[in-house]
């Protein structure tokens, strides 16, 4: 199964119209365009019967003593743990393409609504649920697309991960507001193929 992707080349800097955070001229961040990108795929094996979409970053800091903080960086040599982008489920396996801006077009303080969406699709709950949990502003349940916003001050650039995955089920067996972690325990076992496409993304000036 091969997939891809005509918003930038696989391996390649992800454009910040695509991320949920970009730099800024006064020398800070804010949000970007949070615009989901353009996935397609092809060579599915016989008898799949749903795809299921993750996006996640390996590369977030295990601790957030250094987080956002202008006098440091988060050193490259911190262990990292995964951040859940994107949880899509359910998608019908006829369907060969997303298209660019399908899913997202802007970033939704409190999150955008779930699990159903289109396709017959459901979302899942993305990992800005947590980290906007204790922020009065921003708090809430988000589902489906949101993209890159790494620390501004991470000495480390961060990859994102969209992996699709063909199913022998035509349902994924979760319900209700699932995480990316409940989906990867629940498709083990049913996974017919799988195929990956990833970018990078860095807010720290001194990293480019």
């Amino acid at each position: 199964m091969k997939l891809w992707s005509h918003s930038w080349q696989d391996g390649a800097r992800i454009p910040a119209k695509f991320a949920a955070g970009r730099l800024d001229d006064a020398q800070g961040v804010a949000f970007s365009s949070n615009v989901s990108p353009h996935l397609a795929w092809s060579e599915a094996p016989a008898g799949t019967r749903s795809f299921v979409l993750i996006c996640h970053d390996p590369d977030v800091p295990s601790r957030g003593d250094d987080v956002n903080k202008p006098d440091r960086e988060v050193p490259a040599d911190l262990p990292r743990v995964d951040f859940f982008h994107w949880v899509l489920v359910d998608l019908p396996p006829g369907l060969r393409e997303i298209a660019e801006g399908e899913f997202s077009r802007e970033f939704t303080p409190r999150g955008k609504s779930g699990p159903q969406t289109l396709h017959g699709a459901r979302h899942g709950l993305n990992d800005y649920t947590g980290w906007f949990a204790g922020n009065d502003e921003l708090a809430g349940q988000y589902f489906g697309y949101d993209g890159p916003f790494p620390p501004f001050n991470d000495a480390r650039v961060h990859r994102y991960v969209f992996t699709l995955y063909a199913l022998e089920l035509e349902r994924c067996p979760v319900d209700g507001s699932f995480t990316g972690a409940q989906v990867r325990e629940a498709i083990r076992g049913h996974v017919l193929a799988e195929a990956r496409f990833s970018g990078t993304y860095t807010l720290n000036r001194r990293l480019g």
